[in-house]
């Protein structure tokens, strides 16, 4: 029975060392055949980009290559020859399918690689690598697009020159997409802003009519140096800047301001010494006050989010945040420290970038 065994397994592998030898290894051609038509899109097609906007097909007719391909749409500027492409992107499927959906992010930045700067036009040129192993070879037919790039709205904008505080950078607030705020002083010289501190990033300036450019010009500024509120809408291209004079400090029950806060650099303004007495009532002492800013665009009462408050003893932060409100005499309005009473009172007010709009009154001897 072993010899049985034996003779089985010797003519078993014989049939398979004969199967392997008969079988027919097919030799890879690495011979590639260009893409010869562009079909998608038209040809000197135009298109307005939005940043987070869908996405452009670009599409082809397929090699006549017959073993799988490898496809990469390839830019180029108008005036390129693609020995050098300025951005490549594999086809949908991985690179196996002839067409390629490229999102507006992506046709923004190859825009940004061929200098076409935000909120202009410009011209691009495609064409499609086709690849086998080592071998490439671009399409005998190559096209262009027309794109006009938007604003790529920033997280971050900063003003800079020799009219800032010390000349230095100073970040602006984010109040909302692409909208910017700061309260700070400026003085005779020049400023700009961009979205990076060193100044490389995109830069903006503010025209004599109030409207926000793209480019590298200053705005310049004259004169005694002022505290100001500047407001950059990117959205819309426009700005909104009022000088502050002061800001006042509003007792309620004398319907009254009872002291001036002046400023002081650092988006900070203060009264070191104000005298406070509170209001005598038959109910009581009336402790009630808020602030008013003298701007040049007119007075802004700025208070309490609260329309009635309780005492500070004990409060959170929150409590001495400032919002605007109404000319109201009582409402959104905030008691001092009972301390305060017939003493002087230490009156700060931070609208600084990096938190909250808040203030804060101490009472003293």
């Amino acid at each position: 029975m072993k010899s049985i065994y034996k003779l089985a397994t010797v003519a078993f592998l014989a049939i398979l060392v004969w199967s392997s030898c008969k079988k027919d290894n097919h030799q890879l051609n690495t011979n590639v055949n260009a893409v010869a038509q562009l079909t998608a899109p038209n040809n000197q097609a135009s298109f307005n980009l939005k940043g987070g906007g869908g996405n452009v097909v670009f599409q082809w007719a397929a090699t006549t290559t017959l073993d799988p391909v490898l496809y990469e749409v390839a830019f180029d500027k108008a005036t390129g020859d693609f020995s050098h492409p300025l951005y490549k992107m594999i086809s949908d499927g991985k690179g196996v399918q002839n067409q390629a959906s490229i999102s507006q992010d992506t046709l923004n930045k190859v825009a940004s690689l061929a200098g076409i700067a935000p909120l202009s036009t410009g011209t691009l040129k495609w064409a499609v690598i086709v690849s086998l192993a080592a071998n490439a070879k671009m399409s005998t037919q190559q096209r262009t697009i027309t794109v006009t790039r938007p604003i790529v709205l920033p997280t971050t904008l900063y003003i800079m020159g020799t009219a800032t505080e010390g000349g230095k950078a100073i970040a602006m607030k984010q109040t909302s997409v692409g909208v910017f705020e700061l309260y700070t002083s400026l003085q005779a010289g020049n400023y700009q802003l961009s979205d990076k501190a060193d100044g490389t990033g995109n830069k903006y300036y503010i025209d004599a009519q109030g409207a926000l450019n793209i480019g590298n010009s200053g705005t310049t500024v004259t004169g005694a140096t002022k505290a100001y509120r500047i407001d950059v809408n990117l959205n819309t291209l426009t700005t909104n800047i009022v000088s502050i004079n002061s800001i006042g400090l509003y007792m309620s029950a004398y319907n009254t301001e009872i002291g001036t806060l002046n400023y002081i650099g650092n988006s900070t303004w203060e009264n070191p010494k104000i005298p406070v007495t509170f209001y005598q009532f038959s109910w009581g002492r009336d402790q009630r006050y808020k602030f008013i800013l003298h701007t040049s665009g007119g007075d802004e009462y700025w208070g309490s989010q609260l329309a009635n408050n309780v005492d500070p003893a004990g409060q959170p932060d929150s409590y001495f945040y400032l919002v605007p409100v109404t000319n109201d005499q009582w409402n959104n309005t905030y008691k001092f420290p009972a301390a305060a009473d017939m003493h002087n009172v230490k009156v700060d007010v931070f609208f600084q970038a990096s938190g909250p709009y808040t203030h804060s009154a101490t009472a003293f001897n």
